[in-house]
């Protein structure tokens, strides 16, 4: 199957756009994918009669997350523009300076938005993942394992993206908020996706200690 490495090839030119947020919604998307592959690969099994409904709704769940984390890429990518702008904006009298500080400070409110945006929608996907690990086709479980450990990959690079931006904020009660928000959702999700990765792991090599 040809790869089409156009994101990836963008990713690793000198450009500032796609960056950090880009990739970190890419993995989640790439994570959805796996997700799906699972539940594609369980569905219309007699063994996994009794649960055939509910992989249905989850596959309906993880197109559209999906397609929410292919948005953020581009989403990403328009929430720095205003940012850039700031950095060509004159500085040369203190009214300047002010005026150039008080853009940065709404540059850098939606720069923060969409990488909390992309820790939501994969925290999301980790219930997901995790019904996959529990009820999915034993064939691919560990598959669904893959696809928390990259979820949790995709939250922890969006956690990145929010700490770098509110460094830049001279409101530190604001920045503080925004740091311990994403902190927060770091931890939770961090604890789901390994309790998921170890469940798989115990159950596709049980000898593992």
């Amino acid at each position: 199957m040809p790869i089409n490495t156009e994101f990836i090839d963008a990713l690793a030119s000198s450009a500032p756009t796609p960056g950090g947020g880009g990739a970190s919604a890419y993995c989640g998307a790439l994570a959805a994918a796996l997700a799906s592959m699972v539940g594609n690969l369980t569905v219309g099994k007699k063994t996994y009669a009794a649960v055939e409904d509910q992989v249905q709704a989850a596959l309906a769940d993880l197109e559209a997350a999906r397609a929410h984390l292919v948005q953020l890429i581009d989403d990403d990518a328009q929430a720095f523009l205003p940012v850039s702008a700031v950095y060509r904006m004159p500085k040369d009298t203190p009214e300047q300076i002010e005026e150039r500080k008080a853009a940065m400070e709404a540059a850098i409110d939606g720069a923060c938005d969409v990488p909390l945006r992309i820790m939501d929608a994969c925290s999301d996907l980790l219930d997901t993942c995790e019904f996959m690990a529990h009820n999915g086709s034993k064939m691919v479980r560990s598959d669904a394992g893959c696809a928390a450990v990259l979820a949790k990959a995709a939250i922890q690079s969006a956690s990145l993206n929010v700490f770098v931006n509110v460094a830049c904020m001279d409101d530190k009660a604001k920045a503080a908020r925004y740091r311990d928000l994403a902190n927060r959702k770091v931890r939770r999700s961090s604890a789901k996706a390994d309790a998921i990765y170890s469940f798989v792991v115990e159950q596709v090599d049980p000898a593992d200690e």
